[in-house]
């Protein structure tokens, strides 16, 4: 077990980039925690909060145009670049914090300018990873990747919280603040000495040609095509229940304060960061593209049972059940995505998945508002009935193209 968690870290640049990638993602985990608990108990608005969460995610629509970019000038670069502007923003905001002027209008100018970039931090992530692994280590090195996020889920939101509670707003943008910075330097140290190679097949066609002719490569490609389905119902279904909508759930379900919804972002987030130790012991065994029908199935299930929980301890069980069915769907899929790609559309297939996840900013608008119309419950059966039937409905559709184990999403 020991060897095999391990054996990523052999290459220098994952060692650097590892850390670099948890401290980024505890930096945006407090963010979260801290500006959607403001938003609530200042506005005390639901819908408000719904549209803060979907405003994370504005920049799904251009993602593409950041994977070609990574593609042409290197995945490092543009990670840099990006991380270099979450800390210029989280600096601006502890300025704003100090000086007394936080309020919701520059949360949601902030929450709009992060959200043009955030989205793309993730394939950024991929891609280079994919970039620097061996392909046959590339299921466990992106399983330990994955770890970064699922352990910054974890800390990042009892951080905030304990942070918020002893030190107050401003002290807690200020260490979100060095996390980003330090992240940016241990990114920016993980090419030293590196030559940056323009990815094979890239020229130097319009950026808005090469990214046609990803989406074509999405589209003509089934395996791929139906990941990127299953990921926009994921994004619009199960993960608006288990993330956005979390400070209302915590607070109006659960009746718990900052502290008690930083525990239920932790358990989820635990049982994300068990999924993914299991998928990198077993990762090289499994059928990628099976694991993309089954593992929303479950998560759908065990969602819905999280919902219809009576007490927030029950349910802090079942989101660490959900948090592990996670993981078993979003390793797979970006190995899935990266691995039929190849080098040549690897920026701009990574781009494209982006795309999946404007679903998740709808699913919380449209959340937003069915919770002041039919309530609660009513909106999370639906959403979680929703979601397992569509998924069923995929796995019919592209049965061929997903399900035999000599399928090309399920090569090894």
């Amino acid at each position: 077990m020991s060897s095999t968690l391990l054996s990523p870290f052999r290459v220098r640049a994952f060692l650097l980039q590892w850390p670099a990638d948890l401290l980024a993602y505890c930096a945006i985990e407090m963010e979260i925690l801290m500006l959607g608990w403001y938003i609530l108990t200042e506005t005390k608005s639901v819908l408000l909060l719904s549209i803060f969460g979907a405003l994370r995610y504005l920049g799904t629509l251009i993602a593409p145009m950041f994977g070609m970019a990574g593609d042409k000038f290197g995945h490092r670069n543009v990670l840099c670049a990006m991380r270099a502007l979450f800390a210029v923003q989280a600096i601006a905001m502890t300025i704003l914090t100090f000086a007394g002027w936080l309020g919701p209008v520059p949360i949601f100018i902030a929450a709009t300018l992060a959200g043009l970039v955030r989205p793309s931090d993730l394939a950024m992530r991929g891609a280079l990873i994919a970039a620097i692994m061996p392909k046959d280590e590339l299921m466990g090195a992106m399983a330990v990747a994955q770890t970064t996020s699922d352990g910054s889920r974890i800390l990042g939101p009892l951080l905030g919280a304990a942070l918020i509670a002893a030190a107050g707003m401003g002290l807690s943008y200020l260490a979100i603040s060095l996390c980003y910075t330090v992240g940016l330097m241990l990114t920016a140290l993980g090419g030293a000495g590196s030559v940056h190679r323009r990815a094979g097949g890239v020229g130097h066609a319009s950026f808005t040609r090469e990214v046609v002719e990803g989406l074509g490569f999405v589209w003509r490609t089934p395996c791929l095509h139906a990941g990127m389905w299953l990921a926009v119902l994921v994004n619009a279904t199960v993960i608006p229940l288990t993330g956005g909508l979390m400070p209302y759930i915590a607070r109006d379900v659960f009746h718990l304060d900052r502290m008690g919804l930083g525990v239920l972002l932790a358990c989820f987030s635990t049982g994300a960061l068990i999924g993914s130790v299991l998928v990198n012991l077993i990762g090289q065994g499994l059928p990628a593209a099976r694991l993309l029908i089954l593992a929303p199935l479950v998560w759908s299930i065990m969602v819905l049972v999280f919902v219809l929980m009576p007490n927030p301890y029950a349910a802090g069980v079942m989101l660490v059940a959900a948090g592990i069915s996670q993981s078993f769907f979003m390793v797979p899929l970006a190995v899935m995505l990266l691995r039929v790609s190849g080098e040549q559309y690897r920026g701009r297939v990574m781009g494209v998945r982006m795309f999946a996840i404007y679903g998740l900013p709808l699913g919380l608008l449209l959340a937003g508002v069915l919770i002041e119309r039919i309530g609660f419950d009513a909106m999370a059966r639906s959403y979680c009935a929703f979601g397992f039937a569509a998924t069923v409905g995929i796995g019919w559709w592209w049965w061929r193209a997903m399900w035999p184990l000599d399928a090309q999403g399920n090569a090894r």
